[in-house]
């Protein structure tokens, strides 16, 4: 479907800096230091920037290009082809790439040293300016820390505070999560 953003009449020349798809659910293959694969399921949303001049785009473009290749799990390396892609696909100057899915890494408990598996959120972002592909990792990191003022006043034990840690980083390389 073609989403109109101005009637022919509207002189106002207006550009729109996001149109485009979210929360399209996708899987996504990675690979772990091992040696291994992880798959899991990503949340993905896809746009493109609209100049002025331009009324609207063609909404199923966006899910062409994302099955354009295979019916294969996303994986990483694919993320600047199908961003670029967009930009071709749609006529665009700008396209933005994000895909959020939760990642599985195998840790040992601090105090029983039984393995388990921590969960972390992260987020891939690809993006296309004029050409121009720029990637950025954001990951959330669950931590739990002891809480320093219950260890000061406790003779037996303390309670811990849970909280999280997002790291953020552009990269022109690979970068394990």
């Amino acid at each position: 479907a073609m989403i109109d953003v101005q009637s022919s009449q509207d002189q106002r020349n207006v550009a729109i800096d996001r149109v485009g798809v979210k929360d399209v659910v996708y899987p996504i293959r990675l690979r772990t230091p091992d040696g291994g694969e992880q798959t899991t399921v990503a949340t993905i949303n896809m746009y493109v920037a609209l100049p002025h001049y331009k009324k609207g785009t063609h909404m199923s473009r966006f899910l062409e290009v994302l099955n354009a290749e295979t019916s294969e799990p996303l994986t990483p390396e694919r993320i600047p082809k199908v961003t670029s892609a967009i930009c071709e696909r749609l006529n665009a100057e700008k396209a933005h790439f994000s895909c959020t899915f939760t990642y599985f890494i195998k840790k040992p408990a601090p105090v029983t040293g039984t393995p388990g598996l921590m969960d972390y959120e992260v987020t891939f972002v690809g993006k296309v300016d004029k050409g121009e592909y720029t990637f950025r990792m954001t990951v959330v990191v669950p931590v739990t820390s002891l809480c320093p003022c219950s260890k000061k006043i406790s003779d037996y034990g303390a309670h811990n505070q849970r909280s999280h840690v997002t790291i953020s980083t552009v990269t022109e390389g690979f970068v394990w999560i």
